[in-house]
């Protein structure tokens, strides 16, 4: 796993006078190369994706994308974003249903590698450290990050990376 931090994307002094927001103001991001295995029935955090980027005004947006690569023999899977303690970017609650960004439901080939990507504007209204993650929901069997099912040594079962990436964003 690792974690690259990029600044000052924006000009020293800011924007221009009359110029709008949205500029990149830092990216922060982290790749995690390495295999994750979970049977948890709940929500658990992704090891090696968690960044921390701290804004440098209260009118930023962070930008967040993430990119996971998972395999399950149920297919039932579920990813969520969560800014310090906070699930964010879920569903509507519906009763007993889990709440997620995004999911997979028997699908395709139960044992092979399956691409997730989710992308959500937060807006913190903070210029405190704020710490994001992904988290992970096996609704049944067990869910792998970066790796097959059986993870058989044929070239047919490739390992992978998953990333989480946070951007500032002017206001």
């Amino acid at each position: 796993m690792s974690q690259v931090r990029t600044n000052s994307l924006v000009p020293a002094g800011g924007l221009p006078a009359g110029a709008s927001g949205g500029g990149i103001i830092q990216i922060v991001s982290a790749t995690k190369t390495d295999t994750f295995t979970t049977s948890t029935l709940s929500y658990v955090d992704v090891t090696g994706l968690s960044v921390t980027i701290t804004p440098s005004s209260s009118s930023s947006k962070i930008w967040l994308i993430g990119s996971m690569n998972a395999s399950n023999t149920s297919n039932n899977v579920a990813f969520r974003f969560v800014r310090d303690s906070t699930a964010i970017a879920l569903g509507d609650a519906a009763g007993s249903r889990p709440r997620g960004t995004t999911c997979s439901l028997r699908t395709g080939d139960s044992g092979a590698i399956k691409s997730y990507n989710m992308n959500f504007v937060d807006s913190p209204s903070s210029t405190s450290a704020i710490t994001y993650k992904i988290q992970v929901l096996t609704t049944e069997s067990t869910t792998h990050i970066n790796r097959s099912v059986d993870d058989d040594n044929s070239s047919t079962r490739p390992r992978t990376t998953s990333t989480i990436t946070v951007m500032e964003v002017s206001g």
